[in-house]
């Protein structure tokens, strides 16, 4: 199940550099690490399923390429991201 929107609503607000802003890799990241969480806790209580554990592991990459992307280019932005975020490098 994706997120709802008042989910995504609640992220984007929290992570948007200004009003209106969804595209921003900040935003980006912050969506994709709600939904990896989202079904990181369906995949403990579904371990056989195949086709969401692959859905987990295209999103992972997905972010990852985002992050190394912030980390080239805005090194400080993605120190801060991950802080906030509370991910591992």
């Amino acid at each position: 199940m994706p997120l709802t929107v008042e989910a995504k609503a609640q992220v984007v607000d929290q992570y948007q550099r200004f009003a209106g802003d969804t595209g921003s890799p900040e935003v980006q990241v912050a969506l994709w690490t709600a939904r990896i969480n989202h079904l990181t806790e369906h995949l403990k209580t579904h371990p056989k399923d195949v086709h969401s554990r692959q859905g987990l592991m295209n999103l992972v990459a997905r972010r990852r390429k985002l992050l190394d992307y912030l980390k080239k280019k805005k090194h400080d932005v993605y120190k801060s991201l991950i802080e906030r975020l509370e991910l591992r490098r």
